[in-house]
């Protein structure tokens, strides 16, 4: 876990630090003034290798296959001028919106290259694909984050929320990369077993952690799950509470434990950019309703710094409760400090 951190701070310039801190204080200027100011450029983005996924995930478009928007694959020509266009100060690239990235046949040569221009990488995976050879070749991209999607260490309960999964499948594709990492004598990728709570699994949380640790893997995250739909309550919110973004009013109906404020961090430190090249403010807007910009056709830094970019900025400053992406999260609702 040391290992970790350090890497982290690897990847971070003196250029790079100085960003950051423009967005900062971009950001609590903004708040104080309720009036966007943008000084900074992005320090944290995510990118869409593809959409397309093996799973039917049922809160998940993809796993739907309802999308309203195209579907498609990253191409490496496009993955490379974006990434011209960022390095100098981006930090960290979530390879990670929709889909599953290792169906992307270019997938592990983006990583590479992203590595080759010392940024930190991460991705987020259902396993399956995790063969031998696919594990090494993770391990050799220099992938420094693999998130692991782990919802039930049963097959009865993985599949009720992991349609069409193997929960085999994942375990033996976690032996398999760490197994990769001894043998070419690697600290990297950091291993962590996602743990997405919902009723079905709920009573698994402990077994899960422990799992976990007897296989060796870095690091186990227990996380709470986003339902669509969750006023009227859904078999998939789980009883425990703490373990639960919705709580039941004395009416019977749900809402999101945490407040909605005028404010989010995540329209200042970064963006998701989609499989085609599209800017969208933030993971929640899977169906890319919020384009602000497209990279086939603009700069980042003329989108980044655009007077659209800035009216979303600002509608999330006076009236965050109208943005309907913005409804449903619970991540953007803290102030950052």
């Amino acid at each position: 876990m040391i290992y970790y951190y350090i890497n982290i701070l690897k990847k971070l310039s003196p250029a790079k630090a100085v960003n950051f801190i423009k967005l900062y204080v971009g950001f609590h200027y903004s708040r104080f003034r309720n009036e966007p100011k943008q000084f900074g450029l992005p320090v944290f983005v995510s990118i869409e290798p593809t959409t397309s996924c093996n799973l039917r995930c049922p809160q998940c478009p993809s796993g739907l296959r309802e999308f309203s928007r195209p579907t498609g694959m990253l191409q490496q020509q496009l993955f490379q001028t974006i990434i011209g266009q960022l390095k100098s100060h981006l930090h960290s690239l979530t390879f990670y919106f929709q889909g599953e990235p290792y169906l992307n046949p270019d997938f592990l040569n983006m990583v590479s290259f992203a590595h080759a221009n010392k940024i930190f990488t991460i991705t987020s995976t259902n396993a399956h694909y995790l063969t031998e050879e696919n594990a090494r070749q993770t391990v050799l991209s220099k992938l420094d984050k693999l998130i692991i999607s782990v919802d039930g260490i049963t097959q009865g309960v993985y599949e009720q929320y992991r349609i069409g999964g193997k929960l085999d499948k994942v375990l033996e594709g976690t032996k398999e990369i760490l197994k990769q990492k001894k043998r070419l004598k690697s600290k990297t990728p950091h291993v962590v077993w996602q743990f997405v709570v919902f009723k079905p699994n709920q009573t698994q949380i402990e077994a899960v952690k422990k799992l976990g640790k007897e296989l060796g893997v870095d690091e186990v995250k227990i996380k709470t799950a986003q339902i669509y739909d969750f006023e009227n309550g859904h078999t998939l919110i789980p009883d425990l509470e703490n373990y639960s973004r919705y709580k039941k009013d004395a009416s019977g109906n749900y809402h999101i434990k945490n407040k909605l404020l005028n404010q989010c961090w995540r329209m200042w430190q970064g963006c998701v950019i989609t499989w085609d090249g599209k800017i969208v403010p933030c993971c929640f807007d899977k169906d890319a309703k919020y384009k602000l910009g497209n990279l086939e056709s603009e700069s980042f830094k003329n989108i980044w710094f655009s007077p659209a970019y800035d009216q979303f900025r600002r509608s999330v400053l006076k009236s965050r409760n109208q943005i309907d992406i913005c409804t449903n999260c619970t991540e953007g609702t803290k102030v950052f400090t």
